[in-house]
């Protein structure tokens, strides 16, 4: 008898429901709107950004802009105080602190910088909101981007990108004007009198806004941006992401309102796609934790809104950890969370500390490139130039002196008048009372203090150079 092969028997499943796409035909993501809290609480974060940007560059302060990174005369104003090149490692404890504060953030709740505040993210909705109102919703967008050129696309094309355009010069101006004076620079503009290297910066951020958050969009957050990259390495189990229940929602298929689930062996999801069309960088969440995810929440929205009509509870896509889904209990505390958020407070806490210890006085010193000289009394002499800047907002008197430098003695002039911000370079010399030196070189210290306020001084080192006692 000849051996047979053995019959099995292959399962077959039912043809599943056409999945709609994220993008249309012309590879565009074109989202649905769409209501509920994270939207809100985005809103709210887009506006205050928005506030801030757009509304500080015009504030004033004591007759002046209150914030102005002034590069020409290398000055930062910020509203009451002003910032030298000199304070520049306060810029770098600024970022340090930024840096932890991102990471800190990233291990507790993902990429919601990405999704509410980031500047990438606040201006495409705000362009994507600026396509709604000129092309109508995301049917009408799909159908518009399909349909040949005729009068009525070229208004509403025409419409949208002037609001791009519009947003985008106004992006543009604002931002330059925190490096050059906003109000003669916006008046240069509608007069258009403006200076070529400030027309070309103008221009250059326009259209890095116009192509950012108009064209390339979810792009930059996919492609472009590193945080996008390294954010898997923050994540560990607890960290609350944006995650679809499968437990509770599978199998997915489409029922009738007033149908259970259970009855028909279907879980909560009614596969309505409605995740996918708000979703702004077209990723389905239920296919798990991905990274083009910003954590921007619209899909909880759109499927809470679901789940209301059909009267099932809310939360089969939510905030919520890896333990959680798992059935266990998300840890707040856990050591990588508690380190970051330590280091956070102590940067914080250092950086108060510098600014509030802050000189208010700069001193430098620059000595002669010559080794010393004899003076009209015998005495040897070295020559130095003092740079001192009046960081203060009010005009100033100091006092310049010598500090631990044992037969020295400062001579020119050592009291000066200095107005606010003002820098002056002042020439001295540094002569020797002994005839005979002990040394060829020796250490000193240059002070230069405010003469009604003692406490507000300034040190510099340098040295005092003289022939050898033989």
């Amino acid at each position: 008898m000849s051996d047979r092969i053995p019959v099995q028997l292959i399962p077959t499943f039912e043809p599943a429901a056409p999945k709609i796409k994220a993008r249309s035909t012309d590879n565009l993501i074109h989202t649905r709107s769409f209501t509920g809290l994270f939207r809100n609480l985005r809103i709210s974060g887009a506006g205050a950004l928005f506030l801030l940007f757009f509304g500080t560059v015009w504030l004033d302060w004591g007759g002046r802009q209150a914030v102005l990174w002034d590069l020409s005369e290398s000055k930062f104003h910020i509203f009451g105080a002003t910032f030298w090149p000199q304070d520049f490692i306060l810029l770098s404890a600024l970022l340090i602190i930024a840096a932890f504060g991102l990471f800190a953030i990233t291990v507790f709740a993902g990429r919601v910088w990405c999704g509410y505040t980031c500047p990438q993210s606040s201006w495409t909705w705000l362009f994507m909101w600026c396509e709604k109102v000129t092309e109508g919703e995301r049917n009408q967008r799909i159908k518009l981007q399909a349909a040949p050129w005729g009068l009525n696309k070229l208004l509403r094309r025409g419409a949208k990108h002037s609001l791009w355009l519009a947003i985008s010069l106004l992006t543009g101006l604002t931002f330059v004007g925190y490096f050059t004076p906003i109000r003669p620079l916006a008046e240069a503009l509608l007069t258009w009198q403006m200076g070529g290297v400030s027309l070309f910066w103008v221009l250059f951020f326009t259209g890095a806004t116009y192509l950012n958050a108009g064209w390339l969009r979810e792009a930059v957050c996919m492609h472009m941006c590193p945080y996008a990259r390294f954010q898997s390495v923050m994540f560990d189990k607890d960290t609350l992401t944006i995650s679809y229940d499968a437990a509770r929602g599978e199998i997915r298929g489409p029922r009738k309102r007033d149908v259970k689930p259970a009855n028909i062996g279907l879980g909560d999801c009614i596969d309505c796609q409605m995740c996918v069309q708000v979703c702004p960088t077209g990723i389905d969440i239920r296919d798990g934790l991905q990274m083009e995810c910003i954590g921007c929440a619209a899909c909880i929205d759109a499927c809470d809104s679901i789940m209301d009509k059909m009267g099932y509870a809310r939360g089969l896509i939510k905030y919520t950890s890896e333990h959680q889904l798992q059935g266990g209990k998300t840890h707040l505390l856990r050591p990588r969370l508690i380190g970051y958020t330590a280091v956070l407070l102590v940067m914080i806490g250092a950086l108060v500390v510098a600014l509030v210890q802050r000189p208010m006085v700069s001193l430098d010193v620059s000595k002669d490139r010559g080794l010393f000289r004899e003076n009209s009394a015998g005495q040897i002499e070295n020559i130095y130039s003092l740079k001192i800047i009046n960081k203060t907002q009010q005009r100033q008197d100091y006092q310049l002196s010598l500090v631990d430098s044992d037969g020295l003695v400062l001579q020119g002039q050592t009291h000066l008048s200095l107005a606010a911000g003002e820098i002056v370079d002042v020439p001295v010399s540094v002569a020797m009372l002994s005839e005979h030196p002990a040394k060829g070189s020796q250490e000193m210290t240059f002070k230069v203090a405010d003469s009604d306020e003692p406490g507000i001084y300034s040190l510099a080192k340098s040295r005092f150079v003289a022939p050898m006692n033989r």
